[in-house]
């Protein structure tokens, strides 16, 4: 639950999503779910080179079980308050968030 709820406060922010299969997509963060299901609006892929495809969309529904990094906005990150809750007992692995100064 410790996920589920930080995202849940970055709604309405951008961030980038990195898929298992490489594409890495930007957006505003809609919604999350309990499954780490995620909603982009606004969204740009950053390969479209690669993926010319996708060119296209403009709204997209990912499955939690594919994402392999969310970036986030470090300045709307309170680190502080997520190195608390993980000492209180939870899991959370550093290798899968990235905090960078620009999405």
């Amino acid at each position: 639950m410790l996920f589920f709820s930080f995202f849940k406060t970055l709604t309405n922010h951008i961030v980038t999503v990195e898929l298992k299969n490489d594409i890495r997509i930007r957006g505003t963060l809609k919604s999350v779910d309990q499954y780490l299901n995620i909603k982009l609006d606004d969204v740009d892929v950053l390969d479209l080179d690669k993926y010319p495809h996708l060119s296209s969309v403009k709204n997209m529904f990912i499955r939690g079980s594919v994402v392999r990094y969310v970036v986030l906005p470090s300045a709307e990150v309170d680190r502080g308050l997520l190195e608390d809750a993980t000492r209180r007992g939870s899991f959370f692995p550093s290798e899968n968030i990235r905090l960078w100064d620009s999405c």
